[in-house]
């Protein structure tokens, strides 16, 4: 791969139309983490699927999702985004598919995994090129509309799927929230083969290094599987798996930073890890993450169970969070490249803020006032949040790659993209156990109204939003401290690492 194209009649033309296409595929296979949370009921009546088979229909997108990007990432840097990006959209096509008809919930399972499989291999390539058709000074735009897509993938899924069900109706609705990805993914696929740049191929294609490759896949898999069965069944024994999974990845670290380095091949340069606005990115997504998609899972908790709103109502409540995102990310975009770490600062100072302005306001009304109107107090509180929330992921995701040689951009935007699933995933288990830890806690009969009740267990967990938002505004500061002193003063000698 050549390095990014710095002169005007260098740059491709059609660059931004085909960033269009690009970020179409990923907010496809993004939106499917979150659309089908309201379609579960509609799932578990037409099919007869159980709890435990309505929880793996999302957590298994999610663990296969998960699992993917690194490996995806090398793949794309050494054989070539476009062919990779291909393949991912046309496996999440067919996935979509038979997602859509699946006759049985084993059906179902099986197709969501191959959906998270090839979105986990669409993902990285798009951040990847990214870097390789716009020059630096414009990545900043670039990577604002990726942060949109993001943010607002997480935020509209809830909304999106609550209009798709209500006009389909509980036996069509559901199937068309995966059937609508093929008209979509199709068109994708078509424009990107047509108009992406033909891969250029390495002058000596790097073997892939499979047995860390193993490695990786067989560690995230045994992290993630017992934090989404806790999610699904809240039986705190499972979280000793953790353990062993966390023995594979100190295996897949060994290997990587000792055979598969002699060897010439490893999957991962971890001299990515000397470029401190790189790292300080790894740990920034991770603790963010954490909180948004956290937050996104409670409050449908909070609406549904709570004040016993309609997917749909609920739905159109969480909006006021996607306006934000919607508002906060490009705006974001637009001021990396002029006041750098300090935008994401600023952004999740903001977060916080909006989330805290949350916790007060459903302390102050749940219960005490008509279930509308807390959706109404909410709403400001959480339009606050979404701004905040959308202005990190465009500066952070932009920031944390620009030190990285744009041969390796697929390979550190595909670990980066692994931080947030996992960050998700910890998160959303983390406050949807303090949620139902709290609910537990509180005797129906002492303890007022059920919306006073849920809106304890819901400003509980959020305050666990604010614990991570501050740990993430620590490491901002400190990052935006060491850029005055001297641009990523600690990663400039390792600029070239991921080549």
């Amino acid at each position: 791969m050549s390095g990014p194209p710095e002169a005007d009649d260098q740059l491709d033309p059609r660059r931004w139309f085909l960033l269009g296409v690009c970020l179409s595929a990923l907010f496809m296979t993004l939106l499917d983490a979150t659309i089908v949370n309201v379609a579960l009921p509609s799932i578990g009546a037409t099919l007869h699927a159980d709890a435990a088979e309505q929880q793996w229909v999302v957590s298994g997108y999610v663990l296969a999702f998960a699992m993917v990007p690194i490996i995806a990432g090398r793949l794309g840097d050494d054989r070539g985004r476009r062919r990779m990006l291909l393949i991912g959209i046309g496996g999440f096509v067919l996935a979509s598919l038979l997602s859509g008809l699946a006759p049985t919930p084993l059906v179902l399972l099986g197709a969501r995994l191959l959906q998270g499989l090839s979105g986990g291999l669409v993902n990285p390539q798009v951040s990847g090129l990214v870097q390789q058709l716009f020059p630096r000074r414009e990545r900043g735009r670039a990577f604002g509309l990726l942060g949109l897509n993001v943010g607002l993938a997480q935020a509209v899924g809830p909304v999106l799927g609550g209009l798709i069900i209500a006009a389909g109706g509980p036996q069509l609705g559901w199937r068309l929230t995966f059937l609508i990805n093929v008209p979509v993914g199709a068109a994708a696929f078509l424009l990107a083969w047509r108009m992406l740049p033909k891969d250029t191929p390495r002058p000596n294609p790097r073997p892939l290094d499979l047995p860390g490759a193993g490695l990786l896949a067989l560690g995230l898999a045994a992290l993630l599987f017992p934090v989404v069965e806790f999610d699904a069944d809240r039986r705190a024994g499972r979280l000793v798996l953790v353990v062993p999974a966390l023995a594979v990845l100190a295996g897949f670290a060994w290997w990587e930073r000792g055979p598969a380095r002699r060897r010439g091949h490893p999957l991962i340069d971890t001299a990515l890890f000397r470029i401190r606005s790189y790292s300080d990115g790894l740990g920034l997504a991770l603790l963010y993450f954490a909180g948004f998609t956290g937050t996104a899972l409670v409050l449908s908790l909070f609406l549904q169970d709570g004040l016993g709103f309609s997917a749909l109502q609920s739905g159109l409540t969480a909006s006021s969070l996607a306006l934000g995102v919607s508002v906060g990310a490009p705006v974001a975009g637009r001021f990396v490249e002029s006041a750098g770490r300090l935008v994401t600062v600023v952004a999740l100072a903001t977060f916080a803020a909006g989330i805290a302005g949350a916790v007060l306001s459903v302390r102050a009304s749940a219960g005490d006032l008509p279930n509308a109107d807390v959706a109404w107090l909410l709403a400001p509180s959480l339009f606050v949040a979404g701004l905040g929330g959308g202005a990190v992921i465009t500066p952070n995701q932009a920031l944390s790659l620009a030190d990285v040689d744009v041969s390796g951009g697929s390979t550190a935007g595909g670990m980066l993209q692994t931080a947030q699933r996992l960050g998700a995933a910890v998160g959303s288990a983390t406050l949807s156990a303090v949620f139902y830890g709290v609910l537990a806690g509180s005797v129906p009969a002492a303890a007022g109204p059920r919306a006073a009740r849920f809106g304890d267990a819901y400003s509980a967990a959020l305050l666990v939003t604010v614990a991570l938002a501050l740990a993430g505004l620590a490491l901002a500061i400190v990052d935006a401290r060491r850029e005055r002193r001297g641009p990523a003063t600690a990663g400039r000698g390792s600029r070239r690492a991921g080549g």
